[in-house]
């Protein structure tokens, strides 16, 4: 159960966060880099990943700095995939704001994500505690989120793209940077190799869950809480947990629906699409195949002696019941 005490906890792990990127020491010049950089910083994302780092770390006893430095990599890095997957994918809102090259232009934004980037690297070079380790891990989940992103644009518009594929590009994509955060943890916490690859395990199944839900929300809650436009990666034909149900479930009439549906007003595809995922058991699915590989992630917790893994469960219930 995700009690009060712990939601308070990470609300206020996300306030900390966000108080160190907002002010966090830039030069104002030139402004063409800065001032989209600062724009960045300033945003109101999760914080999924620095607050995953810290719970983790904390229970092996990291230190304070360590976190401090390695969370804001993270995030930063993460940042600098999602300022230019926005440009290849040309979504225009990012959690509830213009994306950087909508409000600026692409070279502003590539630069920006190039900035953001740089300034990761020298955050994750300042742990003091297994930094070459932590370095190493920081530059393999960077290298496998582009090969996510590269798998992301390839299955474009592929109608042949089945479950496993989905699900490598997945990993890849989203939950490579979630195992990344929690076996960095257990890195700056200065575990065997042992209990750091079961928590880059707990994060991979957690991020996988994490994708899979996110396709669902894509579709079935609203754009306000999403903070982004509702059915944008099924316009843009990109490959979803639904769309991949949906085939393997009955794929000519899929192309039916989809085909009736695509070209009119969103909101009425989105109702349309919902009728038909809901009604043919492709929802259900697909919350089944989040509900997996959240039930996989606990199972990896148990590495952690049971008194100290309370805060990790409430996280993963947490993941999994979020409706945003």
């Amino acid at each position: 159960m995700v009690t009060d005490s712990f939601l308070n906890h990470i609300e206020q792990l996300r306030f900390e966060i966000n108080e160190k990127l907002q002010s966090f020491p830039l030069d104002s010049e030139p402004k063409y880099i800065y001032d989209p950089i600062k724009y960045i910083m300033d945003g109101k994302g999760k914080r999924l990943r620095p607050i995953l780092v810290n719970l983790v770390g904390t229970v092996y006893g990291a230190s304070k700095e360590d976190l401090l430095n390695a969370g804001l990599a993270v995030e930063l890095l993460h940042n600098f995939t999602l300022v230019h997957d926005d440009i290849m994918d040309q979504d225009n809102l990012r959690h509830g704001k213009a994306t950087v090259h909508k409000k600026w232009d692409e070279s502003t934004a590539i630069l920006a994500g190039d900035g953001i980037y740089a300034i990761a690297q020298i955050l994750i070079t300042k742990v003091k505690t297994n930094p070459l380790k932590a370095v190493e891990a920081f530059n393999k989940a960077t290298l496998y989120v582009c090969e996510g992103q590269a798998y992301d644009k390839e299955f474009e518009h592929n109608h042949g793209i089945v479950l496993d594929q989905y699900l490598t590009m997945i990993k890849k994509k989203t939950g490579w940077m979630i195992g990344f955060s929690a076996e960095l943890g257990g890195i700056l916490g200065d575990q065997p190799a042992s209990v750091i690859n079961e928590l880059q395990s707990y994060g991979l199944n957690l991020g996988i869950a994490f994708q899979i839900q996110d396709d669902i929300l894509e579709i079935f809650s609203d754009a306000k809480s999403m903070g982004k436009s509702l059915g944008s990666d099924l316009i843009a034909g990109k490959q979803t947990i639904l769309t991949v149900l949906a085939r393997q479930n009955d794929e000519i009439g899929w192309k039916q629906i989809w085909d009736e549906t695509k070209n009119r007003d969103i909101q009425v595809t989105i109702e349309k699409l919902r009728e038909y995922f809901d009604e043919n058991g492709i929802l259900k699915s697909a919350k089944n195949m989040a509900k997996k590989y959240t039930e996989a992630a606990k199972n990896n917790l148990q590495i952690i002696p049971k008194e100290k893994r309370a805060q990790l469960e409430q996280l993963t219930e947490f993941v999994w019941k979020r409706k945003k």
